[in-house]
Formats: C-alpha cells, sequence, structure tokens
C-alpha cells in the first residue's frame, strides 16, 4: 500500500510543478495582451515585414495597383502621351518583377513570424488542455472516493441492521404477517 502512496504523492508534485508552469505561462500571456513586458516585441525588421504583409495584401493596395497598371497600360497604347513603354511593356513587367522579387521575401518573414506565434498559441492550448484533462481526472478520483465511502457506509449501515434483526425477535403488528422461512428439503 505505501507504493501506491508514492505513487500517487509523486503525481501529485508533477500535477503541482505543471499547474504552477501553466499558472506563469497565463500570467506572461496576460501581461503581453495588457502591453505590459513579459511578451516578446518584434524587431524593427519583423515590423517592417508585418507592415509590408499588411499593406500588399489588402484591398485599397490591389485597387490603387489596378488603376496604377490601367493609367500606365491606357498610357502607353493611346498617343496622348509619348510611348515610353510600348506594346510588350517590357518597362512595366520589369518594374513588376522588382516588386514581387523584394515583396516575396518581406511576405515570407511575415509568414515565419506568424507561424511561430500560432506555435506558440497551440502549445499553450495543448498545456491547457493537459491541466483541464489533470482536473478532470482529481474529480474523478474525488468522485469515485465518495462513491467508496458512501458504498462502505452502506454496507455497514446494511450488517448493522442484519445484525439487530437477527438477535431480535421481531413480534408481527396486528394484521401483519411475516413471511414464513421455506421449508427445507
Amino acid at each position: 500500500m505505501s507504493s501506491l502512496d508514492s505513487v500517487r504523492h509523486q503525481l501529485e508534485e508533477s500535477e503541482e510543478k505543471l499547474l504552477a508552469k501553466l499558472r506563469d505561462v497565463r500570467r506572461g500571456a496576460r501581461r503581453a495582451k495588457d502591453g505590459r513586458p513579459g511578451g516578446p516585441k518584434p524587431t524593427g525588421g519583423q515590423r517592417v515585414a508585418d507592415t509590408v504583409a499588411a499593406t500588399m495584401g489588402s484591398w485599397p493596395f490591389i485597387i490603387i495597383q489596378s488603376i496604377i497598371l490601367a493609367v500606365w497600360i491606357a498610357l502607353n497604347i493611346t498617343a496622348f502621351v509619348y510611348h515610353w513603354d510600348p506594346y510588350p511593356f517590357i518597362l512595366l513587367n520589369l518594374a513588376l518583377s522588382f516588386q514581387a522579387a523584394y515583396a516575396a521575401p518581406f511576405i515570407m518573414m511575415s509568414q515565419n513570424r506568424q507561424q511561430d506565434i500560432d506555435r506558440r498559441s497551440a502549445e499553450e492550448d495543448y498545456q491547457i488542455n493537459i491541466k483541464a484533462e489533470l482536473e478532470i481526472e482529481l474529480l474523478h478520483q474525488k468522485i469515485d472516493q465518495l462513491r467508496e465511502t458512501e458504498v462502505l457506509q452502506l454496507t455497514h449501515a446494511v450488517r448493522e441492521l442484519t445484525q439487530l434483526l437477527s438477535r431480535a425477535k421481531i413480534e408481527p403488528a396486528a394484521g401483519v404477517e411475516l413471511p414464513s422461512e421455506p421449508a427445507k428439503g
């Protein structure tokens, strides 16, 4: 029985350590949400990458770029202005390639940073799920212990009543018949 108690004690110690760690994580997350120190602040490059990715992935950017492209093409097709970039629009292709070459690394950096944030969030969610599982397991243990205690008390009460019935002779009340014992054959 002592080995079972020591295993329970070790399990409780490990659970307490895990719960303390989870509390610290939650406090750090709350501080970061409140703007208090505790969470990692993005570097200048990370802020630039996030801003570029957010700007290039927005409808205003797409609309403005589409308008600029339409004006560029219209001015080079019509005869109103000097044709600085005739029909194959090589200069326009060069400008768009240049934009894509510089935008792609910024977007990738932003995506990698977001992936790291998502990974940390998933890790915290996992630890919270473990904590909830431990709490549920403890509740199950408490309920099982209560059931065992109740069954023991009921068994003890039944034994006491059985002993009282076997010691005392019960006289039937008026008009009530007690069942007779079956004949032993």
